[in-house]
């Protein structure tokens, strides 16, 4: 099992941490910490695995407080689960070798890949940490993959599509069922021309299929239909 310890300071936000936890196998959360001194005590009496850290709170700053992790409590890895998106918070997290940077709202299925791809690590850690001292190069390239260190291609992404953007989209998307433009542009917050460019995307991806609508008055519309199941 791998242990979890939960830094938010919104209980609520930290209950709903918790279950996605613990619905992917093999993980458990140990402990709920919302202010610094909770955070400081659970982690040298608990000594999680894993913490999942936000970055605002009443009494410190995340990035902060995962400098100080680095310093005293370097056997446990952090993953950022926050509403931040400034690029000088990735830009730090990552230096601070954080294993992932999710930003709220959670989406399961992203969150959930996270997990998998840290229980692998983890996984292939330990096995070249019994087996021998020193290990191959290729070894060294599967280990830095499964921590999320992809090679160029795997990781980059097709220009104009910014991959936390997209998957909002294809969550609401296959929240809803069928969306126009116009809806998808409230709910992500963004431009017309933006919600449009991901959603054509999709349709490219064959994710979902684009119709018109013709209404009582006025031009058609067009509807993007998931290819999926609407979430009940």
């Amino acid at each position: 099992m791998i242990s979890v310890l939960i830094i938010e300071d919104d209980p609520r936000i930290a209950e709903v941490n918790r279950r996605f936890v613990e619905k992917v196998d093999d993980y458990h959360v140990i402990g709920i910490a919302t202010n610094e001194q909770e955070a400081r005590d659970q982690l040298e009496l608990l000594a999680p695995d894993l913490v999942l850290l936000d970055i605002y709170f009443p009494d410190m700053n995340g990035l902060a407080f995962l400098s100080v992790m680095k310093d005293h409590f370097p056997q446990t890895d952090v993953i950022m689960l926050t509403a931040a998106k400034e690029v000088d918070a990735v830009v730090e997290a990552k230096r601070l070798g954080v294993f992932d940077f999710i930003t709220k709202p959670l989406i399961f299925e992203r969150f959930q890949q996270t997990l998998q791809n840290y229980q692998e690590f983890r996984r292939q850690l330990q096995s070249l940490q019994a087996d021998r001292e020193h290990i191959t190069q290729e070894q060294i390239d599967q280990l830095m993959k499964a921590g999320g260190n992809r090679d160029l291609k795997e990781s980059s992404f097709t220009k104009g599509i910014d991959k936390i953007t997209l998957e909002k989209v294809t969550a609401y998307l296959n929240q809803t069922g069928e969306v126009t433009t116009e809806q998808v542009r409230k709910e992500i917050g963004t431009s017309r021309s933006t919600a449009r460019r991901y959603l054509e995307y999709l349709v490219s991806k064959g994710e979902c299929m684009a119709d018109l609508s013709y209404g009582v008055v006025g031009r058609p519309e067009r509807v993007y239909r998931s290819m999926k199941k609407p979430l009940s």
